[in-house]
């Protein structure tokens, strides 16, 4: 008995001896750890890292940028099944411990002494969170002690909802998402809060082992943990036996799913972008900012298709130039085989890469002759393809939308019109097609010339919407502020301004008449011509610009002087070493971003007044605290003011050019689509726009730009290395096209807006021919509008006429310089 007694004291001595320097061990290396520890303090405004995204003006989803995918939640919103889910997996006592499983981490210490092994186990929510924010992933004992300390302190200082909710966000859960918010998105491509219990359960087993239990990567080891995740719901009732049997047999639907953008525009947001990082450095990816741009969601959209129209159009007028690859195809070819023929083509803009799988003859119609030249079409009619699409869907090829398909020669020329499918493709060919918005589709192919567009709010600046081509991600070149090129006869409003701005009329003779110019910049002759090769003698200064007529504009510039133009050009915002110092100034040489030309046409658009473009409208912090605000410049006129106009007058824009100015030449240029070289436009069925075309020599550049008071817009099409268009390429067939698909979107909830004349314009009866008042005699009359004491004196007699500007003989020699 005494023995026992001996034992039991020696027992009891050496636990409380191993209490007690068990006791001494944690004390002092709580009293060494516990000043080197992190302040817990920062937990309570933890700044996460978070991507960039930018937003259209309507709130709509432009782009995100930033490694990591990441959406901020509060404890309220996430779902209580989750949670429930989460606490399953990872550590069933959270909302009971004190931040610390001493029983776990007592049966790693036993497993440690039996194995010699580190095992899992103990490692709590809260301790993960310790981790997760202040310490490394390497495994160490010393990690350990820190991450119990370290947890116990979190614990004094949050409560279990804080701390449920950093670890909800911070945890790592593949694929580049962190936190569950964004984990449902980038795998189920839903709102956290739609999920079903069974894919609650696949994100609640991700946080053991990401790239192991991954659903895209490991689907059966990502099911075999989902379930085991479902199973411990159930044992602690979180879930019924209906629930756990329901959702354990049902398959996993998880895919990789890309940020849901509302809105494509890509060169825009990589504009926002370029401007973020400059001004915040890499913080820009990280710092959770949400920038709102000026862009309209719906002009945006009608911008992106007008421009892919027009290029479609264009390569309609030019021919087929061929499939993008073959394969042989065998009768009994598995879909799956044939789908993978596909894997190496990429959806360009809206062009799907296609496979020909059959090509379909039906039978004529009973009656039908086979020589019938009447039923000949009709019959062409019925041959079909079959076509088989990336996406494992199939859909038919009817002969109108391939017929188009004449072989492409080169830019001038085509081959004969095709008879039959076969004379466009064949069975096993790959090629592009453009689904219609009957959901039928048409043979399409990727377009080699270019194209941009971009509208303003000519009353502040603002940029409504702005493609720099057909698809961002084939070509990252943004031809709206990258792509100088030479604006043709679009730049000659500025030039009739200036001519006005000086003393010219509406009316005044100009001689539409060959000249010569000895051009010491060129060592040699210039002999600039209209581009119909014909003369029309003396023009009117309102005629020459309709018409656009070259030696009118070449005559004007003479007249009025190169460096007088090139000084005046600046109030529309150009540069002056970006303007030629020589005649070929009047049919638009200089070179010249559509950004420059829509900055000018904007202020001729807004009564004369300077705006600059801008496309940054504010800028949130992540927790949508506003920290920039655009302070833009707005148009203030008594007739047309700004919707909230500023208070601060340095914001009121300033006028560059007059007020009558700018009247006559918007009358002018009404009369371009009224009866000019931009008529196509009248279809729009309005009365309100202005606008002039723009061709460059060769056609190497198609441009119209256009407006009215609330809308403006620049349209251009060219290759980007520059070579012909084709002869019968013209601003008012290439571009126009394009802009008026875009107007008559932005335009339909806008009314018109009458011209509004200012006081000192005067209505004059005028004789057509020589531009003097109308006489009894005159053959052809027209009221014109003058700017008071412009008007003419003389009247027109059945002989007289007007001194023209510029020499009548056939050829004038000068010297440029």
């Amino acid at each position: 008995m005494r023995r026992l007694y001996q034992l039991f004291l020696t027992l009891l001595t050496l636990f409380l001896t191993i209490a007690v320097i068990s006791v001494i061990t944690i004390t002092s290396a709580h009293f060494y750890l516990e000043p080197k520890l992190p302040k817990i303090d920062v937990l309570k405004d933890v700044q996460l890292q978070v991507p960039l995204r930018v937003y259209s003006t309507d709130n709509k989803l432009l782009a995100v940028f930033g490694e990591k995918k990441r959406e901020p939640i509060t404890y309220d919103e996430i779902p209580e099944t989750l949670i429930q889910a989460v606490i399953s997996a990872e550590d069933d006592s959270f909302f009971h411990h004190p931040g610390v499983d001493y029983k776990g981490i007592l049966r790693a210490v036993v497993h440690l002494i039996k194995t010699g092994t580190k095992g899992q186990g103990g490692s709590t929510i809260t301790m993960q969170v310790a981790r997760n924010f202040f310490l490394t992933r390497k495994k160490t004992y010393m990690r350990k002690i820190n991450e119990i300390f370290l947890s116990l302190k979190i614990e004094k200082k949050l409560s279990k909802q804080e701390i449920m909710a950093l670890y909800m966000n911070k945890i790592y859960l593949g694929h580049r998402s962190y936190g569950v918010a964004a984990a449902a998105k980038v795998y189920y491509g839903k709102p956290l809060s739609d999920l079903s219990l069974e894919q609650y359960a696949m994100i609640a087993g991700l946080p053991k082992a990401p790239s192991k239990y991954n659903p895209i990567t490991n689907p059966k080891r990502a099911t075999e943990r989902r379930d085991y995740v479902l199973s411990r719901m159930f044992e602690l009732n979180y879930i019924s036996q209906e629930q756990y049997n329901s959702a354990i047999n049902t398959v996993d639907s998880a895919e990789i799913h890309t940020p849901d953008i509302e809105v494509e525009a890509p060169y825009l947001a990589e504009m926002v972008r370029a401007q973020m990082v400059k001004q915040y450095g890499k913080e820009a990816y990280t710092n959770g900012f949400n920038v709102y741009t000026s862009i309209s969601g719906e002009m945006q959209t009608a911008a992106n298709q007008a421009l892919r129209s027009a290029l479609m159009s264009y390569e309609h007028r030019h021919g087929y130039k061929g499939v993008l690859a073959h394969h042989d195809l065998e009768a009994n070819t598995p879909i799956l085989n044939q789908v993978d023929l596909l894997s190496s083509f990429k959806t360009v803009g809206h062009l799907r890469p296609a496979l020909v799988t059959s090509i379909i003859d039906l039978p004529p119609e009973t009656g039908a002759k086979k020589n019938d030249k009447k039923n000949k079409k009709k019959q062409e009619n019925t041959q079909y393809a079959q076509i088989l699409l990336k996406d494992g869907s199939t859909a038919s090829l009817t002969w109108k939308h391939i017929k188009w398909a004449k072989k492409y020669i080169n830019d001038r020329r085509m081959g004969k019109k095709p008879n039959k499918i076969e004379d466009v493709f064949k069975i096993g060919d790959v090629i592009f097609v453009e689904q219609l918005k009957n959901t039928e589709y048409t043979l399409a192919q990727l377009p080699e010339a270019a194209a941009a567009l971009v509208s303003l709010n000519p009353q502040n600046g603002a940029i409504n919407a702005l493609t720099g081509g057909f698809d961002y991600f084939h070509s990252k070149f943004n031809r709206i502020i990258q792509a100088k090129r030479q604006p043709g006869s679009n730049f000659k409003p500025f030039i009739y301004s200036a001519a006005l701005n000086k003393g010219y009329t509406t009316a005044t003779l100009i001689n539409d008449a060959p000249v010569v110019f000895k051009d010491s910049y060129l060592e040699g002759f210039w002999r600039p011509d209209n581009y119909s090769g014909k003369f029309f003698g003396p023009t009117r200064l309102r005629k020459g610009l309709i018409k656009s007529r070259n030696l009118v504009s070449i005559r004007i510039l003479r007249d009025i002087g190169i460096n007088y133009a090139i000084d005046y050009a600046q109030r529309f915002g150009f540069m002056e070493s970006e303007l030629p110092k020589n005649l070929s100034l009047a049919l638009g040489s200089a070179t010249l971003t559509p950004m420059q030309i829509a900055r000018g046409y904007a202020i001729l658009a807004n009564g004369g007044y300077d705006i600059k473009p801008w496309f940054i409208e504010r800028i949130e912090d992540a927790h949508h605290t506003i920290i920039f605000a655009q302070q833009h410049t707005s148009v203030c006129s008594k007739d047309y003011p700004a919707e909230k106009c500023p208070e601060d007058e340095s914001l009121h824009a300033p006028r560059v050019v007059e007020e009558d100015n700018v009247f006559l030449m918007t009358t002018i240029m009404r009369d371009v689509i009224t009866h000019g070289t931009g008529r196509k436009a009248l279809q729009l069925g309005r009365k309100d726009l202005a606008g002039k075309t723009g061709t460059t020599n060769d056609q190497l550049d198609a441009w119209f730009s256009g407006f009215n008071r609330q809308i403006m817009a620049t349209a251009w099409v060219g290759f980007d290395t520059p070579r012909s268009l084709g002869r019968l390429e013209f601003g008012g067939t290439a571009a126009l096209p394009m802009w008026m698909k875009f107007m008559e979107v932005a335009l339909k909830d806008t009314p018109e807006q009458p011209l509004v004349e200012p006081e000192n314009i005067v209505t004059v009866k005028i004789d057509s021919e020589t531009g003097l008042l109308a006489s009894g005699s005159s053959r052809k009359t027209q009221y014109e509008f003058f700017i008071e004491g412009t008007e003419p004196e003389r009247v027109a007699t059945e002989s007289g006429s007007q001194t023209s500007s510029g020499s009548n003989t056939e050829a004038v020699n000068e010297e440029l310089f």
